[in-house]
């Protein structure tokens, strides 16, 4: 995944209308599949401060059947 190509800007993150939001959401059908998935990685490895070679710590889960 190629970094340099999306840049988060937190000093921007405010309230928005419908009508903004609409736009967002009509910018993001344009692009291809792969690219949305590609900016939701990036997202999520900046949030939670980990690469796409992180392995993912499975000690932290647990399982149970339900009753």
């Amino acid at each position: 995944m190629e970094n340099s190509s999306y840049k988060i800007d937190r000093s921007k993150v405010a309230a928005q209308t419908f009508k903004e939001a609409d736009y967002h959401i009509g910018y993001w059908q344009h692009k291809t599949e792969e690219e949305r998935l590609n900016a939701a990685c990036f997202i999520i490895h900046q949030i939670f401060g980990t690469t796409p070679f992180t392995k993912v710590d499975r000690t932290v889960f647990s399982k149970r059947k339900l009753s």
